[in-house]
């Protein structure tokens, strides 16, 4: 599986799991804030210019997140970062070592 794709998938379960417990969403479903947030990385995720060569976005030097968007991802990553570890811990794991390199 590619970088990008694998970005993608796991910033969106951790947009999922945050929406779930703090909007109370149903499951499988985004609040409209949230749907908002998920395609606006997504869209990001895709014109990454380091493609499958990207780090974290968290210690690349070009923020190319606007700075409100930036906030509200940080928010929804500094709840569910933690707890991706009880719901996705193979992507927990595959995070936390690909973000060592």
């Amino acid at each position: 599986m590619s970088s990008i794709r694998y970005e993608k998938e796991t910033v969106e379960k951790m947009i999922r799991l945050y929406c779930r417990r703090k909007h109370k969403s149903a499951p499988g479903e985004l609040c409209p804030r949230c749907e908002a947030t998920n395609r606006y990385a997504q869209e990001k995720l895709d014109k990454c210019p380091f493609g499958d060569e990207k780090g974290a976005c968290a210690e690349c030097k070009i923020h190319c997140y606007k700075a409100d968007m930036r906030e509200n991802i940080r928010v929804i990553m500094r709840y569910a970062g933690p707890r991706m570890l009880l719901y996705h811990p193979f992507d927990y794991l595959i995070h936390v070592l690909k973000d060592r390199k």
